[in-house]
């Protein structure tokens, strides 16, 4: 809870210490609420298309922040060096991704008898395994007839590059977080600064090395806000000094993206600058105003269940919905349903595509995290198990 919290704690908080997120042994149940949400936005985002989501609650931000605030509680831990850390959150990261890349391989390869071209094409399958960099695939592939459209490879592989993001935050983290202890200020705003460069086009870096460096710069803020949080550095700071400064970056991020709109817009994933800004104090705000829960309460409890699952299986959440996405429209079409109602049918046959993938791969993410195998983990987790990262 921030240092500025006066008045009585609501049911189901505890006072941090030090502004730590988490209670000693325990979940913040505050943050796996955010998580739920914000993987509910990217869900919701890739169904309708309506670019003011990204206004509304920008959950890249959001999920970065998160994942960058439990690698730092991972690093202050005593007795685990910062390789163990590192490779602890490679090792829950890459088996549900290896899945993922099964099936997707499969459909490629055997499938539609895609296959990539050249020495560096078949190198870049490598990262279906581990995302250094993005996977090949083609932009087409199959027949308009078939069972899935012909942009399903796109539709599979793209959100990947979150992956390849997470990966390098994680790897660098060690080295993010010791700047950070001894300059923190300097450190926390480099991000958006560098964003300013890289980002606005004034240093253009070409393939997809600019833009791994791109995501780098524009998210790299939120993974250092995460940072600041579990610290305790959010908390020093005065309140009403953290909510004008993040609302002046928020309104100069908005000031920015109203000149530099792309075909959709306000979508903020169009404008690099302006997703980092908006991130930024979006997320700052989030995390100045953060309590501490231990449960959620009395007005939440009844989504508990629904909080607990979708952290317990995010990554297998993230990396299945949009896949299959691709694959309810095809289905709906089948059963006739096209025009208007297609949209908001396809958003209510994705709930049960996504139950039935969750409960064929998601206990991958069990083994993974070294936990008993749960097919649908809706209950508590047990006292000082801990949680999947973002």
């Amino acid at each position: 809870m921030s240092a500025e919290t006066t008045g009585t704690a609501p049911a189901g908080a505890v006072p941090g210490r030090g502004g730590a997120p988490a209670p000693p042994g325990g979940r913040d149940r505050y943050l796996d609420l955010l998580r739920a949400l914000a993987l509910l936005r990217v869900v919701v985002y890739h169904v309708f298309g309506w670019a003011w989501l990204t206004v509304l609650f920008p959950s890249m931000g959001v999920m970065f922040a998160l994942a960058g605030s439990l690698t730092a509680r991972s690093l202050r831990r005593p007795g685990g060096s910062a390789r163990e850390v590192v490779a602890a959150r490679l090792r829950r990261l890459l088996p549900p991704l290896w899945v993922f890349s099964v099936v997707v391989l499969g459909l490629l390869l055997l499938g539609s008898g895609w296959t990539p071209q050249g020495p560096w094409g078949v190198a870049g399958t490598l990262n279906y395994l581990v995302p250094v960099g993005a996977p090949p695939y083609p932009e087409r592939i199959g027949s308009p007839s078939g069972v899935l459209d012909t942009d399903w490879a796109r539709d599979g592989a793209g959100p990947l590059w979150y992956l390849r993001a997470y990966l390098w935050f994680v790897v660098a983290s060690p080295l993010l977080l010791w700047f950070f202890r001894r300059a923190a200020w300097p450190t926390l705003f480099a991000p958006p600064v560098l964003t300013g460069v890289f980002g606005t086009g004034l240093v253009t870096v070409p393939g997809e090395t600019g833009e791994a460096v791109r995501d780098f710069c524009v998210y790299g803020g939120c993974w250092i806000l995460g940072f600041a949080h579990q610290d305790g550095v959010i908390a020093r700071v005065p309140r009403y000094a953290t909510v004008s400064c993040a609302s002046a970056l928020m309104a100069l991020g908005l000031w920015w993206a109203s000149g530099h709109q792309g075909d959709e817009r306000w979508d903020l994933n169009d404008v690099p600058l302006a997703q980092c800004l908006w991130s930024f104090g979006f997320v700052a705000v989030l995390l100045v105003h953060a309590p501490v829960w231990t449960e959620l309460p009395a007005r939440l409890r009844r989504w508990d269940g629904l909080v607990t699952l979708a952290n317990d299986r995010a990554v297998t959440v993230y990396l299945w919905h949009n896949l299959l996405i691709a694959l309810a429209f095809p289905l709906l079409d089948l059963a006739g349903v096209g025009g208007a109602a297609s949209l908001p049918a396809a958003f209510l046959l994705l709930w049960p595509l996504l139950a039935l993938a969750v409960l064929a791969f998601g206990w991958v993410e069990d083994l993974a995290a070294g936990r008993g195998v749960r097919p649908w983990p809706t209950g508590r987790r047990r006292r000082g198990t801990a949680g999947r990262p973002a």
